[in-house]
């Protein structure tokens, strides 16, 4: 049971002072006289003072009491009191003596570390609303982002870009570096901390734009450069995204390059890689050859097996992942608990029709000899790219999100049933759509196999990304729809597959959602319950954690979650959002601003 008092202030109560007068046929001894005026006034002033006196200031911020305690390494849990002190964890003990300015009673319930979003697209969200509602309420307290584009660096042209490209969400640019957004973003207020990979993409774009060619050495020396400030400035390693046009035109040298300015900065490469389908297995070849030339530790991103054809690969690509860690590599991998994916509409076209930008992809679309050429290449399975299109059909197709309000009522329609009210083909379709919306709408592409999604998650090596942008049901929000996993990634883990299927311990399943990523990032002091580090704290039921949301149904919170602290400070009580803003930028391994100067100089 849960105190309905938990929150309220301690206060420390005086001891009250007793006068007892005996009489002498009780103890025997000679009647006292009465007490003089004297002395009547002497007590009425010690009661006095004893009155007026302040109480004691509680001694903690807050103290978390009775709750299991799962610190994040992932062993066994032991019921213990937690005191936060300012934005760190004071102390932690079976019983704490001094109060706390808000008392939690936490009996009955789980108190962990703040989970980590190890794959987030809350670039543009939290600019809209820097509550990050969808993700705080499932117990996110740490958003990274950077899978393939990062907000950082921009060269004039990419800002330009950046604001004509925008949909829902409008905002200026007022940025150049990636350091820069990460500290524009804290200064508007957000209520998750963030983090962020610098983005392949990104890098090539500042130096080649979004022409299909090689660099030359002066131009991946430049790059290279590029990375380098960025690991500085607190970048967490590379992210690339190797199915969408341009991060696409990257091949493996250019990634090793990048990935070694990495490793000498003791970083990450994470990679949504080449492909997730017809080439699985080779693309993992790729990720485990790019660790090995540069010694970076790699991830892969949302690891899955796309396409009915390739269900049955999945075994093996675990398996050659397995293999590299036995030998030494390190190399590990994350991922969503759904069977569809998400990305933009466009996608579900070969990538050379995005070769040169936006502008070049909408003239391509309205040419009839090209678009008689793009519906030929997405009806067929390329040796060049990943045809999303074609693993999920028309009839696992579906449209996401839209900007143009004309658009509007095609939200979570299927491409079949589009196609057949317009009289054309699934292609023509598809094509119609991304011309009309300038390139804009999304899709969901259901993919994946629930067997496969389900073996993934028995793999205790493997964290957890949402894979899309911490969001609400309200606002700007409302123009536009999303993917479940939003809302109930990490609430699905924990509720459907950790207490129901079973796929794993409690202790290891939040291990792999705070001390393991925490590991795989390199952070400091974050991550655990421990002594000394910052007080990011969720407080949850495990009996009754569990998602909400749907493919029809996206915006719907998850529920399980009580508490949740972000350095100290209550985000979430109650199961409701405070409107606290606390949220700082957590930098990696390669900041120069750490005491020690930050790993690039050590290399």
């Amino acid at each position: 049971m849960t105190s309905p008092a938990r929150f309220a202030r301690q206060p420390t109560r005086s001891r009250p002072v007793h006068f007892a007068y005996a009489s002498s046929a009780a103890t025997g001894s000679r009647p006292r006289r009465a007490p003089t005026a004297a002395a009547l006034a002497a007590v009425l002033s010690l009661l006095a003072s004893c009155a007026s006196a302040p109480p004691a200031a509680p001694a903690y911020d807050v103290v978390i009491r009775g709750g299991t305690l799962y610190d994040g390494s992932g062993a066994a849990p032991v019921v213990a009191d937690v005191a936060i002190a300012r934005d760190r964890i004071a102390t932690i003990a079976p019983r704490i003596a001094g109060a706390g300015v808000i008392e939690v009673d936490a009996r009955g319930l789980a108190v962990a570390p703040g989970f980590i979003n190890m794959l987030s697209w809350s670039n543009e969200s939290l600019i809209a609303d820097g509550r990050a509602q969808s993700a705080v309420r499932q117990g996110v307290t740490l958003e990274v982002m950077g899978e393939g584009w990062s907000m950082g660096p921009l060269t004039p042209a990419m800002k330009r870009e950046a604001e004509a490209g925008q949909g829902h969400i409008r905002y200026d640019v007022q940025w150049t570096s990636l350091g820069e957004y990460l500290e524009f973003l804290e200064k508007r207020g957000v209520s998750t901390n963030v983090a962020s990979l610098v983005g392949a993409t990104t890098i090539r774009q500042n130096v080649l734009g979004d022409a299909d060619l090689d660099p030359d050495e002066a131009q991946l020396a430049t790059m290279r450069g590029l990375v380098r400030v960025a690991m500085q400035e607190g970048a967490f390693g590379v992210g690339s995204a190797l199915i969408y046009a341009p991060g696409s035109f990257a091949e493996t040298p250019e990634l090793v390059a990048l990935a070694t300015e990495v490793a000498r900065c003791n970083g990450l490469y994470a990679s949504h890689m080449r492909s997730e389908g017809d080439r699985l297995l080779e693309s993992i070849d790729e990720v485990l050859e790019i660790a090995q030339r540069s010694g970076v530790r790699a991830e892969v991103y949302h690891l899955k097996a796309a396409g009915f054809p390739n269900w049955s690969k999945m075994p093996q690509a675990l398996g050659k992942l397995e293999a590299a860690r036995t030998h030494g590599l390190p190399v590990a991998a994350n991922m969503y608990v759904y069977t569809a994916g998400g990305t933009d509409l466009h996608a579900a076209m070969p990538p050379w029709v995005m070769e040169g930008g936006r502008a070049a992809m909408l003239a391509r679309l309205r040419d009839p000899a090209t678009r008689e050429r793009i519906a030929g290449d997405m009806r067929v399975s390329g040796p060049g790219w990943e045809n999303l299109y074609l693993h999920a059909g028309p009839d696992g197709t579906r449209i996401a999100g839209v900007v143009d309000p004309a658009l509007k009522p095609l939200i979570g329609r299927t491409i079949a049933s589009i196609a057949a009210e317009r009289g054309v083909s699934p292609e023509v379709a598809i094509m119609d759509l991304v011309l009309q919306d300038e390139g804009r709408s999304s899709m969901l592409v259901f993919l994946m196999s629930e067997e496969n999604v389900e073996r993934i998650a028995r793999t205790r090596w493997i964290t957890l990304g949402a894979d899309a942008a911490a969001s609400a049901p309200e606002g700007v929000f409302l123009q536009s729809s999303t993917h479940p996993r939003a809302y109930g990634n990490f609430a699905r883990f924990l509720g459907h597959y950790v207490r129901e299927k079973r796929v794993d311990t409690l202790e290891s399943a939040i291990h792999r959602l705070t001390g393991l990523p925490a590991q795989r990032l390199a952070l400091r002091e974050r991550g655990r319950l421990a002594t000394g580090y910052y007080a990011d704290v969720v407080v949850f039921d495990p009996a009754t954690i569990r998602d909400h949301a749907t493919f029809e149904r996206p915006m719907q919170y998850a529920t399980g979650v009580r508490d949740v602290f972000v350095n100290g400070v209550a985000v979430l009580r109650d199961g409701e959002h405070t409107g606290a803003k606390p949220g700082r930028v957590v930098r990696g391994p390669g900041w120069t601003g750490w005491p020690d100067g930050g790993a690039c100089g050590q290399h």
